[in-house]
Order: C-alpha cells, then structure tokens, then sequence
C-alpha cells in the first residue's frame, strides 16, 4: 500500500465508524501503542471534519502489561496510556496498525477496564493479515493482506511494507 492508498482506507473506515453507529454520539477512539495511535488520530480527525457538531475524544492505550504471553516476549516500556476521559457507555473502536493473531486486541479489551465499562467495543484496523489465534475479528478493515507466518508487516503514513522470509522487501 501506498500513503495515498493508507490516506484512502483511513478516510473510508472513518466513513464507515460513522455510518455504522449512526453519528457519533457516545462514541470514543483508543489507538493502541504503538502502531495505532498515529492512525487512531487520523481517524478522529477525519470524523471530526464528517462530523462536526460532536467532537470525538481520542486516547491511547498501552497494553504491554496486559498480555497473555508477557513471559515470553520482552515488555516494550515507553509506550504511555492516556485515556483522558471515562468510556463508561461509550462506544469505543478501538485502533491498531496490523492485526495478526489477535492477542493485543485481547489484551486492549482487558486494559480498557481500567477507564470504565464500554457499551460496546469495536475493532478498526488498517491491516488484517490473518493468522488468528483467537476468535477476533475487525470490525473496519483498511485491507486484508496475505501473508506468511512470519513475515513481518510495518505500517506508516507513508505506506506498508512486509518484510519476507529471508529480509527481501516486498
């Protein structure tokens, strides 16, 4: 993907966050640390312009000390939540660049009950690449992206690039 294919799938899940809950009321954005933040922001921002009347809050979620599998890989500190306002009753949509075997997300939903308890969560992401490991599923999807087990996929406003087997670029 390009940036102007990443600016694209970010306008059309903004587009789409808001048809699917009618408006936005209730409704807040929680970008996780680190890859989904950046695109949480550009998500509210363009909601903001859709929808002008309401603004949506947006925050930040680390969900490092969440994880299920925290013994066996290395914490990542640094990463700050910042969840200003309480999601009690809210709609929140949670945001991450890749969604791979689902296992930040869980512990996104896990993290999120330390700052009230969501009507409902919905999960946005710019990629999905499959490979779950549990039952999760994106709600919004900028696009679905094959790949190998262990590719490694980055994404940034100025595209997504994999990372094959072997370290050849794709």
């Amino acid at each position: 993907m390009s940036s102007t294919d990443v600016r694209r799938a970010i306008v059309r899940i903004s587009h789409e966050i808001v048809e699917r809950n009618h408006g936005v009321e209730g409704l807040a954005i929680v970008g996780l640390q680190r890859g989904g933040t950046w695109i949480a922001e550009a998500i509210t921002s363009q909601i903001n312009l859709i929808e002008v009347t309401v603004k949506v809050p947006c925050g930040a979620l680390d969900v490092s000390l969440h994880r299920d599998d925290i013994g066996l890989r290395p914490v990542s500190l640094g990463a700050i939540t910042k969840i200003p306002f309480d999601l009690t009753g809210a709609t929140v949509v949670l945001v991450d660049d890749v969604l791979f075997t689902g296992r930040t997300v869980r512990a996104a939903m896990e993290g999120l009950n330390n700052f009230g308890r969501p009507r409902a969560v919905q999960l946005a992401v710019l990629i999905d690449r499959g490979h779950r490991e549990l039952p999760i599923r994106p709600d919004f999807v900028g696009k679905n992206l094959p790949t190998q087990q262990d590719d490694d996929v980055s994404a940034t406003s100025d595209g997504v690039f994999i990372t094959a087997r072997g370290g050849d670029a794709r």
